[in-house]
């Protein structure tokens, strides 16, 4: 196959997955549970697709967007307000689910209690570490700002256990086109330097819709 031919075909198959993903998280989405420690993670019934990211990148924001329902993960402008695993349902209602969406607890809150700080970690390492369903992290990186030497310590923890993340910039609505290229251009010569990351860059607004089905295609990618 030509370049040109590849090209169409790797098109086309991407127009097919975003319409699938579209039309799967149009269905059911729905809230399972909290979790503030291990005991409490829900059976590992489904693949799993969890979003990291530091406190107000805007987070539930996108999840919200991506799932097209204003109220299902909670925003607030306090940083650090989640502490706990949040798990979602994508899928029919009252059938195993297709895949769980995780809002993971936003990290790098820099007035939150060391105690806070320690139990975030052991929650969000173990979580990653034993979590034989969790197929892709997806690491919200502020485009604004870049990658910072926080989000650098989340990505060492997903290299070092194993687990394959993908950076997805947020607020690209925020900033000038010209800022935008350049900033996903130094967001994947960041994840190159990482084993774990996959090499492409999205770049999302949960405000303007922007990259949204895209993202959504990238979540159905993830689970096989």
């Amino acid at each position: 196959m030509t370049d040109d031919g590849q090209d169409i075909a790797d098109a086309e198959a991407l127009a097919e997955r975003i319409e699938a993903a579209r039309k799967l998280f149009a269905g059911p989405v729905g809230f399972v549970k909290s979790a503030p420690g291990l005991q409490f993670l829900p059976e590992p019934i489904a693949p799993e697709v969890a979003f990291a990211g530091r406190s107000n990148v805007g987070k539930s924001s996108l999840l919200n967007a991506l799932t097209g329902r204003n109220g299902l993960a909670r925003t607030s402008n306090t940083p650090g307000r989640t502490q706990e695993l949040n798990f979602f349902d994508v899928g029919p209602d009252n059938e195993l689910p297709v895949f769980r969406l995780i809002d993971m607890p936003g990290y790098g809150f820099a007035k939150a209690p060391k105690d806070m700080v320690r139990k975030w970690k052991f929650l969000v390492n173990d979580y990653l570490r034993g979590r034989a369903v969790l197929k892709r992290v997806l690491v919200l990186i502020d485009s604004r700002h870049g990658v910072k030497d926080v989000d650098r310590e989340i990505m060492v923890m997903l290299d070092k256990a194993a687990v394959s993340y993908r950076l997805v910039l947020t607020k690209a609505d925020k900033i000038k086109a010209s800022e935008l290229v350049a900033a996903t251009e130094a967001t994947a010569a960041e994840a190159r330097k990482h084993v774990a990351a996959h090499p492409e860059i999205l770049a999302t607004s949960s405000e303007k819709g922007m990259g949204i089905p895209e993202l959504r295609a990238a979540v159905l990618e993830a689970i096989g």
